[in-house]
């Protein structure tokens, strides 16, 4: 990957609403070339899509936390993904190697709405949880250093 390409992802990583025009002042590109560099890398996939970053307590979700979870019967089917899916709390959802199978990150309102999450994600899932409250996020979602 050229570094001009580098420099646009890691532009559109802090700010996905940078203008055309402001990216090309910032790489010296023209307007048109920045558009062109920009779908393309879209169309190779490296731009998978454009988010808003949204302010969690304001929306009234102020607890984030972090659910290790590894199924209670090992020889059952990795299917845990598939019987989270639904449950609208769980915002991210990894495979991870180590002790756990699967590492969720969720948030919720309160700590009894995390309990209650908690009991519906171990009977939905059949698995046994660990979890680790977030006390504050100094920083989330870095972009990419050149």
């Amino acid at each position: 990957m050229e570094d001009t390409d580098r420099a646009i992802l890691g532009l559109l990583a802090a700010d996905g609403r940078m203008s055309f025009t402001d990216l090309g002042k910032a790489t010296g590109l023209s307007t048109s070339a920045v558009h062109q560099r920009v779908k393309r890398l879209e169309g190779r996939g490296l731009i998978r899509s454009y988010t808003a970053v949204l302010d969690y307590d304001a929306i009234g979700l102020p607890l984030t936390a972090f659910i290790s979870i590894r199924p209670i019967d090992a020889s059952q089917p990795d299917d845990s993904p598939e019987r989270l899916r639904d449950i609208t709390e769980i915002e991210s959802c990894w495979s991870v190697a180590g002790d756990s199978s699967y590492l969720l990150k969720i948030r919720v309102a309160t700590p009894h709405d995390l309990e209650n999450l908690l009991a519906r994600i171990r009977a939905a899932a059949n698995v046994t949880t660990r979890t680790t409250i977030v006390l504050s996020t100094p920083y989330e979602g870095r972009p990419v250093a050149d």
